[in-house]
Formats: structure tokens, C-alpha cells, sequence
């Protein structure tokens, strides 16, 4: 990174590696908080990461790595919008938020789904984007549980889009979320 005159931005020149991967970055600075956001749970959060422009960058590199050929990145509400629009613009594709429920004016399309710690719906407009034979590239920060992308997967589906992959940055293990995405293929940049 390079400095300019006192008061002026940083610029960074995205030909320069940063000297830190994505994995590293992920465990040097990912906050873990027990018993949020209920008791029981222990929740990764990665908001961190993507304040720092190197940990950010390098996990924006990953997600583009094995993003494949798609027409459009999905990000899932709301880390996932930080990670969607760069990875959509390093793609050159356009980029859709799925949204939590009452965040868009109707019409909608959405599909309700179970959270380790509850319930939730997500939504995509119904009307002014066709999704018909889109191949999309869902990305979120976290694989839990698996029950949010998979609910993504069937709500883009069912608009029409194909979804020929997920890609996340940190997937915790021992929750198992891959085996609720039925198959589908998943990238995680860290695995713990």
C-alpha cells in the first residue's frame, strides 16, 4: 500500500500480493463470541476481516478463484453483500442481494428455512430481474449448519436460475452444513 500527501487515501495496487492468505488473514482476525445469538452457540465474526484491506482483499482473491463461470453473484443478507459486490465486480457481473424478509417491496419470491438458533425467510425480487437460466455463484461468510444456503439455492432455483455453486470463507466443520446442501458443490476459503 501506498501513501499519498497527509489526508489522502491509501492506494493499493491490486498487481502487489498482499503477504498474507486468506486463510491467515481469516485466523489472525475472525472474532469468535460464545452464546450469540443465543445461548449455546459460538458465532464467527468475520466483520474483522473485512475491515482490514489485506484480509479483505485476500479473501475477495479466494472467493474469485473458484468462482467458475457464472453470470451473477448472489449475496446472502448481509455479510454477503460485502463479499458479493467484489467478488461481482472483479467478475465483471452484475450482483443480487437475498434478502431477509420485509426488506423488499413485493412482489417477491422467498422460502422459508431453520437456523441452528431458530427460524427465517429469505427473499429476491419476483419482478424487474430475470433470474430464467442464470448460472449464479451464492456467497456468504460462514457455513454453519448449511440451512441458509441451501434455502438460497432452492429460492434461486426456483426463479428459474441455475446454481452451479456456493463459495463461502470460513466453514465450521463439525456442523455439518455441507451435508444440507444435497450435493451441491461448496467452496470454503478456511475450514475449521
Amino acid at each position: 500500500m501506498e501513501h499519498g500527501p497527509v489526508g489522502t487515501p491509501a492506494v493499493i495496487d491490486p498487481a502487489r500480493p498482499t503477504g498474507e492468505s486468506a486463510g491467515a488473514a481469516v485466523e489472525r482476525l475472525t472474532r469468535w463470541c460464545d452464546d450469540f445469538p443465543v445461548s449455546g452457540v459460538r458465532f464467527a465474526d468475520l466483520t474483522p476481516v473485512f475491515a482490514d484491506a489485506a484480509g479483505y482483499r485476500s479473501v475477495l482473491d479466494g472467493l474469485v478463484a473458484v468462482a467458475g463461470d457464472v453470470d451473477l453473484v448472489a449475496g446472502l443478507d448481509a455479510r454477503g453483500f460485502l463479499l458479493a459486490g467484489g467478488v461481482a465486480l472483479r467478475l465483471g457481473t452484475g450482483v443480487l442481494a437475498v434478502r431477509k424478509a420485509g426488506k423488499l417491496p413485493p412482489p417477491v419470491h422467498g422460502r422459508e428455512y431453520v437456523l441452528e438458533y431458530g427460524t427465517a425467510r429469505l427473499e429476491i425480487p419476483a419482478a424487474g430481474i430475470d433470474l430464467t437460466g442464470r448460472r449464479i455463484l451464492l456467497v456468504d461468510d460462514v457455513l454453519a449448519t448449511g440451512g441458509t444456503l441451501r434455502a438460497a439455492t432452492e429460492l434461486l432455483e426456483s426463479a428459474g436460475a441455475v446454481v452451479p455453486a456456493a463459495a463461502v470463507v470460513l466453514e465450521i466443520v463439525a456442523l455439518a452444513g455441507r451435508a444440507a446442501l444435497g450435493g451441491r458443490p461448496c467452496h470454503s476459503l478456511v475450514q475449521v
